[in-house]
Parts: C-alpha cells; sequence; structure tokens
C-alpha cells in the first residue's frame, strides 16, 4: 500500500491505547505514507512519534483545512488505498468513502455498515449492549485485518525536545528539582465531573507523600482544572507540593513531566496512560466507568474502584447526586496501594537516568 489514512480516536487517553495498533501498521507497511487524521487537540499526544508521516487535523468546528469536504479533498489527493477508523462515529467513514479509499476498516455500529468494506463486531452481552472489552484490543484487531504481527499491549509515546526543555525549567523553577523522587497527581478528566475524586481527598494524599522531605508533588492539570490544582496544593498546605496551574500548559509538557515521576495517581484520564507509556508506576481511581473498556495489561498499574449498587453507571454526572463511587474511595486507601506499588517496583540505575 502506498497511502494508508488513520482516523484517530476522539479522546487524548484513547490515542496513547491506539499507540500499538499504529507501530504495528507502521511496521507492517515500512514505505507506506502514513496520514493521522484527528481533531486539533490530541495532535500533541503523538508529538515526537516516528510514526506518521503528515496530520491533518478533522474538526466540524475547526478552520476551513479541518472541515469535512477540505479533509475529503486532501485524502483524494493522496489517493488514500486505505483508511483504519478507530472511532466509531459516522463522520469518519463517510468522509473515507467519499473519499475514494479502496479499503475502510470499521466497526460496523452507528449505521455506517455499508460505508465500510472491512467490517468489525463489538462483543455484546446477552441483553445486546456492547460487553466491556478493553479498547486496546479493539484497536488491535482493526491494525491486523490490514494484515499486520499481532499489535500487543506496550503502549508508548514520545516526547520533543522543546517538551523536555520546558519541563526541566519548570522542575527546576518550581524546586522540585530538590527531591529524589517526585510523585505526580492527576485531578481532572474530560469525560465528566463523575470521574473527579474531591480535593481534599487529594490534599490529604499530597500532605501525605510530601511530609517525607525527600519527595515533591506535582499537581497536573488542564486549561480548565488549573483551580482545582491550585486548591489541592493549598489544602495541602506544604511548599513541595506544587500545582502546574501557573504555567503554560500543553500536552507534550505534561507527557515530560509524567515520564519524570517517581510515581503517578490519577483518575481515569489521558495522563494514566501517559504513565503506562513511559513505565511509570500508575494509581488508577475509578468512579463512574467501568475498569474493562480500558484495561491495557500494565503491569506497573493498579486500579481502584468502589462498589456501589449504582455502577459503574458510565455518566459523566452522578444521576443520583451523591457520587458514592468517589467519596467512599478513601484516601488512606489510595496510600496503601501507592506505597504497595513503589515497593513492589523499585526502578533501577538504568530507569533512574531514563527519568532525569
Amino acid at each position: 500500500m502506498r497511502t494508508i489514512a488513520l482516523f484517530l480516536p476522539n479522546w487524548i487517553g484513547d490515542v496513547v491505547m491506539a499507540t500499538p495498533a499504529i507501530r504495528a501498521v507502521r511496521a507492517r507497511y515500512p514505505n507506506a505514507k502514513l496520514l493521522a487524521i484527528c481533531k486539533p487537540y490530541v495532535v500533541d499526544t503523538l508529538g515526537g512519534s516516528p510514526w506518521f508521516d503528515d496530520v491533518i487535523a478533522f474538526d466540524k468546528r475547526g478552520p476551513n483545512a479541518a472541515r469535512f469536504w477540505s479533509v475529503v479533498s486532501r485524502l483524494r489527493r493522496e489517493a488514500t488505498d486505505a483508511a483504519i477508523l478507530f472511532p466509531n462515529s459516522f463522520r469518519p467513514a463517510l468522509a473515507a468513502k467519499i473519499a475514494g479509499c479502496t479499503r475502510i476498516v470499521g466497526y460496523a455500529r452507528y449505521g455506517r455498515d455499508m460505508l465500510l468494506t472491512d467490517r468489525l463486531y463489538a462483543k455484546r452481552n446477552p441483553d445486546g449492549r456492547p460487553k466491556p472489552m478493553p479498547i486496546v484490543d479493539d484497536y488491535n484487531r482493526l491494525a491486523e485485518v490490514l494484515g499486520t504481527d499481532a499489535p500487543g499491549h506496550n503502549l508508548e509515546l514520545f516526547t520533543t525536545p522543546e517538551d523536555e526543555r520546558r519541563a526541566d525549567t519548570f522542575i527546576h523553577e518550581s524546586g522540585l528539582s530538590h527531591f529524589d523522587e517526585i510523585i505526580g497527581l492527576n485531578p481532572g478528566g474530560a469525560f465528566g465531573a463523575s470521574k473527579h475524586w474531591p480535593t481534599e481527598s487529594f490534599a490529604n494524599v499530597a500532605r501525605d507523600f510530601a511530609s517525607n522531605r525527600s519527595r515533591g508533588v506535582v499537581v497536573l492539570c488542564g486549561p480548565s482544572e488549573r483551580e482545582e490544582a491550585r486548591t489541592i496544593a493549598a489544602s495541602a498546605g506544604l511548599s513541595n507540593v506544587v500545582p502546574m496551574s501557573d504555567t503554560a500548559l500543553s500536552i507534550g509538557l505534561t507527557k515530560a513531566i509524567v515520564r519524570r515521576l517517581r510515581l503517578l495517581i490519577a483518575t481515569d484520564s489521558g495522563p494514566r496512560h501517559f504513565a503506562a507509556a513511559f513505565g511509570v508506576p500508575v494509581v488508577t481511581l475509578f468512579g463512574p466507568t467501568h475498569i474493562g473498556w480500558t484495561e491495557t495489561y500494565y503491569a506497573k498499574a493498579v486500579h481502584l474502584q468502589e462498589t456501589v449498587p449504582c455502577g459503574p453507571c458510565q455518566q459523566r454526572v452522578c444521576p443520583l447526586g451523591h457520587h458514592r463511587c468517589m467519596t467512599e474511595l478513601s484516601p488512606e486507601k489510595v496510600m496503601r496501594a501507592a506505597q504497595a506499588l513503589l515497593a513492589r517496583h523499585t526502578p533501577n540505575t538504568q530507569e533512574l537516568r531514563h527519568a532525569c
């Protein structure tokens, strides 16, 4: 094949879970031109990677160059041989079809069956609803249809020299460079408020780690979570708990910071997958979402989830208003899991050099 278009997932974490499949396609077709078709806000997730020859923004709310017909025209000019559709939405399938892609590989969902040349089907429960299965496995199936070897489950990310420079500057200017280990906390989640763990619980964990003076704590955040990160750091009340809220944020910077961590504690959000991609131990706090959807088989991961009668509900906001799935997860339980994970995964000298 000469040209292959990969329509990437719409969520940052899902893009990371697609990396084994992306890597497998590149390995199977080393001389092909690989095009990444994606939302503009996920572009930096794959910054520094060697896989793609070009990135094409695809966003109905974006500039004209990213709109539907512009993307279709570009794919036509590229004489695209095949398209892999990671998202299950209708528009990517229609764009690939109108663009004349010879093969269109995707899951037969949302009425797009007839637009696909290679149809895959999601596994379902007896009641007909999709069965929670690891997304990474679903993505790998898409790649294998194009003849790749089994992609495996090793997530992989890269950073750019600029990402690394900015991370070094932040670590130095924040005073975190004085500490032997840095613990990361990620309280946010673009999915919705139902994924958030209480701010005071994060502050308690930050305080517990920071009271060991050989450790610094960094509170990660996205642009809409700056105030939450500030509040956690202020509530912890220790100078070695530092929020990222007052720096110029980017996905690239967050990746480079996560790469330097000794441990990350995160909600079910993109940075938990950054940790897996860089070999960093991670404790993930699950509330309303099924662990099964985002399982990545990562050996240095611990998943925590409280059993409640109403969950997991998969709702962006708690429909009952009590948010028990997150409020009943205690800081003490999280700390026990984190300390046990740290004890099991002591970094060797080579790993320490890699993180610096």
